[in-house]
């Protein structure tokens, strides 16, 4: 993957160290640019290294557009909590782009056994109603935004896994990399915010984001639709 892509991946490796940089030495004068390149420059990675646009590649690139509205509201939630509802709407949004996208794979005719099936609904499932149930005591008037992110997230985590056997394995490796990373750094979130916040919480939750979006964005580049013979 990284010999692939020399230039993208040592682009992206130098405003995701800048990003690390700014959060734990909070620059937010240098995050107003920094957090923003994130989806930009894997917007435009995809924009140029695609030359034909799928209906998979429009939706993802749809979902890293609202993410980036999710980052930029986020931004500002010092100033006013109303921000977060914001960016939370965003992500949302993004998601369900993500969950279109790997949709199209799902669908595809190719055979699968049954027996893989069960064990990513029961994963993700567990997971996010172990975690939300977690989080409930904390969340107060956020409850209902939170379950029904929880559940819209843990969908996209499903139909990244779902796409085994139906698109070729490194597509699928690096999306469902990103959908576990994407998982990962919105609990992370959600303790800092809701529960306890750590020392590292937002260096976790930017290092585990800035990730998920580049392995979605690598496994849409990778991707090729598998047909029957």
């Amino acid at each position: 993957m990284l010999k692939k892509y020399p230039q993208f991946t040592f682009a992206f490796a130098i405003i995701f160290f800048a990003e690390i940089i700014a959060v734990t030495s909070n620059l937010r004068e240098i995050r107003l640019v920094t957090k923003p390149l994130i989806t930009i420059s894997l917007m435009l990675f995809l924009y140029f290294i695609i030359k034909r646009e799928s209906r998979f590649t429009k939706r993802v690139l749809l979902g890293l557009f609202f993410s980036l509205l999710g980052d930029v509201f986020l931004m500002f939630v010092h100033t006013n909590e109303l921000f977060f509802m914001l960016g939370l709407g965003a992500f949302l949004i993004a998601h369900l782009f993500y969950i279109a996208a790997f949709y199209l794979d799902s669908t595809n005719k190719m055979d699968v056994p049954k027996r893989h099936i069960l064990p990513i609904f029961l994963v993700f499932g567990f997971f996010c109603i172990c975690f939300y149930y977690f989080l409930r005591p904390f969340l107060g008037s956020m409850n209902i935004p939170v379950l029904v992110y929880s559940f819209v997230i843990t969908m996209m985590g499903i139909m990244a896994a779902l796409r085994y056997g139906k698109t070729n394995f490194k597509s699928f490796a690096w999306i469902l990399m990103g959908a576990i990373f994407f998982i990962a750094s919105d609990s992370i979130l959600a303790y800092n915010k809701f529960v306890e916040r750590m020392e590292i919480g937002d260096l976790l939750v930017m290092a585990t984001y800035m990730l998920a979006q580049f392995l979605i964005a690598v496994g849409t580049a990778e991707r090729k639709y598998v047909k029957k013979n």
